[in-house]
């Protein structure tokens, strides 16, 4: 196995579908271990010890969420759970069952690609160039980001909130808009709030009276630029 290739397991019934996303994959140095259903895709995680696991919720044999909680609990290995309209409560026994992250099914390379580039930073190019809003710079490629200078330790989430903030930057980005681009569309009553009050604290904006994301009541939040 080369160790610069990201190596990405697929369990997906539609084999179509797979074989597609496979070659787009390919063009980004992904290489995938494809995979019809969860009892297969079991046994390939054992023997090839993939970087991270691509899941369809529904899966014969043992579904997508049986399949998260397993691999996690017996290798640690990273997967994340391709969820559609109607998966939002398999999407939440996912995560709980210790799923890395959800992301929209049929997928979008837009949205998975950063999620694989968080699992194999060293593995998966990165495109587009830095984002910059007055003090906050935000760089794609290497997904690290700068306050004034000073580097911002994000978690993955954080980090891909912020980056839709700022690809809206003075612009109001809904709670829909964020649902969707950065839980897969997976609901949560708290979800978004809470993680706008984390990502408010590490870039050491004010809770109380916040100068840098701005809510919008009854409709969602809005970055300006930092003082």
């Amino acid at each position: 196995m080369d160790s610069e290739t990201f190596v990405l397991l697929i369990a997906e019934p539609d084999t179509t579908h797979a074989n597609e996303l496979a070659t787009e994959l390919a063009g980004h140095e992904v290489r995938a271990l494809l995979c019809a259903d969860g009892a297969d895709a079991l046994l390939v995680a054992g023997s090839e010890h993939p970087d991270a696991v691509l899941a369809a919720v529904r899966l014969p044999s043992v579904d997508g969420p049986g399949l998260a909680r397993t691999i996690t609990a017996r290798t640690g290995i990273p997967v994340v759970l391709g969820v559609g309209d109607g998966d939002g409560a398999a999407a939440v026994a996912a995560l709980a069952a210790g799923a890395t992250a959800c992301v929209a099914y049929p997928y979008r390379m837009k949205e998975l690609l950063p999620i694989l580039r968080a699992i194999r930073p060293d593995s998966v190019p990165a495109g587009g160039p830095a984002l910059e809003h007055g003090a906050l710079r935000l760089d794609p490629s290497t997904l690290q980001v700068h306050l004034r200078g000073e580097p911002i330790r994000l978690p993955l989430r954080e980090l891909r909130l912020l980056q839709l903030l700022m690809q809206h930057a003075d612009r109001v980005v809904t709670r829909a808009q964020i649902r969707e681009a950065v839980w897969g569309g997976v609901p949560g009553s708290n979800t978004i709030t809470v993680h706008i009050q984390r990502l408010r604290q590490r870039l050491g904006d004010d809770q109380h009276n916040p100068s840098m994301i701005l809510t919008v009541r009854g409709v969602g939040y809005r970055l300006v630029a930092p003082r």
